[in-house]
């Protein structure tokens, strides 16, 4: 049984110069029918495919928090209505600073909603500013204490580094005044820059001012020391808890397991199939109206492929790919089946493999990409 939702609201008051995400701006668009067409696709799905009590529900974009007070509790209703979850139940919301008002605070609180994910980015006003990003970091404080008032004990921050013109200086700083939050979870990533974002274009002419790959690796190792200084444990390359608040969505990315996705531009993993619906609003709801599904792409992940799978995406957690669970679900040992691939990668110590697991050496978390990119299209299992 599928024991996790994702949910896409793509509407943004305002587009990050970074951002490649399905979103389009808030103004003008048909919210109310957007939100109808959801709860319909979230029903027509588990009508086909039932869930169990769900494990998991999170709710990205977009900026979900972007919608009004009303919007936000018909939302909230629609899941409520028709997903299968409950207090044990981890249900995130993503959040921008300076979008959550007290009333929107408590209707998340009274639907269940227990995790909160802020995108934070920096607490550099002036890198906030060049990025695109429309808060400051007064904003984060605000936003923070409000939901700690509210009841909130699971918050998470996205950080980014690697900005242009952000120096190691700069990110310290930043982890510094992330670390006086006190909070329960980190996430923290390098900027990759995306085509058809502003960024990009930036890039190609040429003006784009990148700290550079040595800086960046810099930035990744300081970011690695200071988590495991300030008590907080690397489940993951990019992300960071105290014990007992990993996040349970990712996890289920992570250890490759089937998962829903509801609304435009969402991807799901269900029975096998590896789904992705159509990004464009119009496109997304017609399908909707008269009954079918607005599925865009449609693939039957094969076997090979799922073992292919299993590696790269477990190989993600500092755990690694545990060597037991790998046969049980395939009938085969992982260090046979990917032999050379895990010689080599072991020989260039970018890979520890022992009897009971597989995974990444501190090495490998700075090549992490490549070690990945080693399983793929290798097997013929």
């Amino acid at each position: 049984m599928i024991k996790a939702a994702y949910i896409h609201i793509p509407f943004c008051e305002h587009i990050c110069h970074y951002c490649d995400f399905n979103k389009v701006f808030l103004k003008n668009q048909p919210v109310g029918e957007y939100l109808a067409s959801l709860e319909k696709e979230m029903v027509l799905t588990l009508k086909d495919k039932p869930a169990a009590k769900l494990d998991s529900i999170f709710v990205g974009g977009g900026t979900p928090t972007a919608l009004n007070e009303n919007q936000l509790f018909e939302l909230c209703g629609s899941i409520r209505r028709v997903l299968p979850y409950d207090e044990r139940t981890e249900f995130t919301f993503e959040a921008n600073p300076g979008d959550l008002s007290k009333e929107k605070l408590q209707i998340l609180k009274d639907a269940g909603v227990n995790r909160l994910s802020f995108g934070v980015q920096t607490f550099n006003d002036e890198l906030l500013r060049s990025i695109g990003r429309t808060h400051r970091a007064k904003d984060v404080f605000k936003s923070i204490e409000a939901a700690k008032q509210t009841g909130f004990n699971n918050i998470s921050i996205d950080l980014i580094y690697s900005l242009p013109g952000q120096t190691l200086a700069d990110f310290k700083e930043t982890l510094d005044i992330a670390f006086g939050l006190d909070i329960q979870h980190y996430s923290g990533y390098s900027l990759i820059i995306e085509p058809k974002t502003v960024f990009y274009n930036l890039m190609n002419r040429g003006t784009l001012r990148l700290p550079g790959e040595e800086t960046e690796a810099e930035m990744y190792e300081l970011l690695m020391e200071q988590m495991e200084l300030h008590g907080f444990y690397q489940y993951e390359i990019s992300n960071f808890g105290i014990p007992g608040y990993e996040s349970r969505h990712n996890l289920t990315y992570w250890n490759n397991e089937e998962y829903y996705g509801f609304g435009a531009g969402a991807h799901s993993y269900v029975h096998g199939l590896r789904q992705s619906n159509y990004g464009p609003l119009k496109k997304y709801m017609e399908p909707l109206q008269t009954g079918s599904l607005p599925v865009l792409d449609s693939h039957p992940v094969t076997r090979s492929e799922q073992m292919e799978e299993e590696l790269f995406l477990g190989l993600r957690k500092t755990n690694g790919v545990p060597v037991r669970r790998f046969m049980e679900k395939f009938g085969a040992d992982p260090r046979h089946l990917f032999k050379n691939e895990i010689d080599s990668l072991v020989a260039r110590k970018l890979l520890y493999a022992t009897k009971e697991e597989i995974r990444l050496t501190k090495i490998g978390r700075l090549l992490g990409n490549e070690v990945f990119q080693s399983f793929l299209g290798v097997s013929n299992h």
